[in-house]
């Protein structure tokens, strides 16, 4: 699965690979991969793909969910489409409390107990996802897990989610990613390394243009 995901990634140009013309993350992080997954909403093929998989992970590593959580804004559409096929209710988490009405953070019936898992679209630091886990846990929820398309595997992001004490489900990932870029002739051979050397330590720009 992680593979035929990665194929669909590169596919449709949700993953955008430029080894030599880094991109700046909002971080500040300069990344050789940018992945945008919400291109896959817009495809029919790979969105089966994705909302079959992800109801996968949960069927298989989180069968006592009561409730799936999307992440505001880009896990909203995979929640509920991943909530339909399951049978499962489902809500969101906004970014921050809204400054009207109710001023909720959390959209939809989540009942305290209640066992959710978050639906991500990609986990890179980890620290966006568990601003979520921590909202809903802050709400009386029981986080079982998360279910994501995408994650890059930075240690970083590895640490983050061990400190919350949270399991994550991919997808795929970064390595997988690469590996497909290379068989599928979107990259070098030789670029393979330089990119695992990003994943490895992201502070370490040696990779860019070459240099590693």
């Amino acid at each position: 699965m992680e593979k035929k995901i990665a194929k669909d990634l590169l596919a449709i140009g949700a993953v955008f690979i430029r080894p030599d013309e880094p991109f700046t993350w909002a971080s500040g992080i300069r990344s050789p991969i940018y992945c945008d997954n919400r291109l896959t909403l817009s495809d029919v093929g790979v969105r089966a793909d994705v909302e079959e998989g992800l109801a996968g992970i949960v069927r298989e590593n989180y069968p006592d969910a009561e409730i799936l959580m999307g992440t505001s804004t880009a896990g909203i559409a995979h929640a509920a489409i991943t909530a339909h096929l399951l049978g499962l209710p489902m809500g969101y988490v906004r970014g921050g409390a809204k400054d009207h009405g109710r001023q909720n953070r959390i959209e939809g019936k989540l009942l305290p107990g209640q066992k959710a898992v978050v639906v991500e679209d990609l986990i890179s630091t980890g620290g966006s996802v568990t601003e979520v886990v921590e909202a809903l846990r802050e709400a009386g929820a029981e986080v079982v897990g998360i279910a994501s398309i995408f994650t890059y595997g930075m240690k970083k992001g590895i640490e983050k989610l061990k400190s919350f004490n949270v399991k994550n489900v991919s997808l795929t990932n970064f390595d997988a990613v690469v590996k497909a870029a290379v068989e599928e002739g979107y990259i070098k051979p030789e670029d393979e390394a330089r990119l695992l050397s990003f994943r490895d330590d992201p502070s370490d720009e040696g990779w860019i243009g070459g240099r590693n």
